[in-house]
């Protein structure tokens, strides 16, 4: 017999999980930060700044004592966490850098297949020399090996040497030293990645037998399809292989979704579903969340338990947006209750807020507006804003 799950509590433990029950007042450490990152198991990097950065946001939703600087320490020099590939670009714990290592070998072949067709063969022949140039030079940036009759058009049309440059990345040859104005500094991996991680190697069961459990630790339960493309490091047919070999240490769950009387079959680590009844209720708070916040990766699960239709309109041409370019998500509890549509402009120190839209059912009574109002000011402050600026129509009807 199956164990069940109420929509309720599976929301509880998914945000459990993924570090949004803990309270985000607490005083957090540079330890605690390592901690969180850890729990979490990645957080995604983004260039979009209208309000802050995508992994600054994903940490400060959790815990709003956050100081930047820790991270930039963490990464930059204790070298304790590095940057690299799950479904994105995505800051990583050190300690998970030898099982990222079959990524590298996996991304080789691949790699320059795909590039060959939209870049082709450019890049390839200056790999020998770009990696000399990082190896003789030390950290270089992109801009430094630019030609200087290429126009820069962004990810479309980099330049043969900024291309292997992210080959040697993401086949694990450099890594990212630092960055400035948000660009990546690359060296080689010897000089980033401490020995006792770099040299470490783990066999390829080993390394599929970590990715699921991992991924399963960080999301309560799932389907093998999620427990695969939880961090992006293995095929969905090997988390259904995992999955048929482990049955003696995996439990099935049948979750409710928002659906009443609709269930899931997911499976669960045995270990871990008798500590699901003492799941902890998440802060009743409202809370920004980022767009590529880890809790809405996954559309469709998100859909599923929170009934929270959710894309970024980034790439939608304007008149066809629903909402707006960059709308970030609201939560409230256990629940996604609307998403909010705000800029800081940096000039005036102020967080512009222009529209609101609040989810079906969802009242816009005083005390929930006043909760919102109240983490949009947390928010300017952690965005070095002066003042909350509302629109005259900001709260959509």
């Amino acid at each position: 017999m199956q164990d069940m799950l109420s929509n309720t509590d599976a929301r509880r433990i998914f945000l459990e999980r993924q570090g949004l029950s803990g309270a985000p007042g607490k005083a957090m450490n540079k330890a605690g930060l390592l901690a969180l990152i850890e729990k979490i198991g990645f957080v995604q990097v983004d260039s979009i700044r209208t309000v802050e950065r995508a992994h600054d946001l994903i940490l400060f939703s959790r815990n709003q004592t956050l100081r930047r600087d820790h991270l930039r320490q963490l990464l930059e020099e204790d070298r304790m966490l590095f940057e690299h590939w799950t479904h994105d670009a995505s800051i990583i714990p050190v300690r998970f850098y030898p099982f990222w290592k079959h990524r590298f070998t996996r991304e080789q072949d691949r790699l320059v297949k795909r590039w060959r067709k939209w870049q082709g063969r450019a890049f390839e022949s200056v790999f020998d020399e770009t990696y000399a140039a990082v190896k003789e030079g030390g950290p270089l940036f992109a801009r430094d090996l630019k030609q200087d009759d290429h126009v820069s058009g962004g990810w479309w049309n980099w330049h043969p040497a900024k291309t292997a440059l992210e080959y040697h990345w993401r086949t694990g040859h450099f890594a990212i030293c630092h960055r400035r104005n948000f660009q990546k500094a690359y060296d080689l991996s010897e000089r980033v990645i401490p020995g006792s991680f770099r040299e470490q190697s783990v066999s390829q069961a080993d390394f599929i037998d970590w990715a699921c459990r991992a991924a399963l630790k960080r999301l309560g339960f799932a389907t093998t399809g999620e427990i695969a493309a939880f961090f992006d490091l293995i095929r969905p047919s090997e988390a259904r292989e995992w999955v048929k070999q482990k049955r003696d240490c995996l439990t099935e769950v049948s979750v409710e979704t928002v659906e009443k009387g609709q269930f899931r079959a997911t499976f669960a680590l045995s270990e871990d579903v008798a500590s699901f009844q003492n799941t902890p209720d998440p802060p009743s708070r409202v809370r920004v969340l980022s767009p590529f916040d880890p809790l809405l990766r996954d559309r469709a699960r998100a859909e599923r338990l929170f009934g929270f239709f959710y894309r970024i309109e980034v790439f939608v041409p304007e008149p066809k947006r629903q909402y707006g370019y960059y709308v970030f998500p609201l939560l409230e509890g256990h629940r996604l209750i609307g998403r909010i549509d705000m800029k800081v402009d940096r000039k005036r120190a102020a967080l512009d807020v222009r529209r609101l839209w609040l989810e079906k059912g969802v009242r816009a009574s005083s005390g929930r507006i006043a909760r919102i109002d109240a983490e949009l000011h947390r928010l300017a402050r952690f965005s070095e804003a002066e003042q909350v600026s509302y629109a005259p129509d900001w709260l959509a009807g």
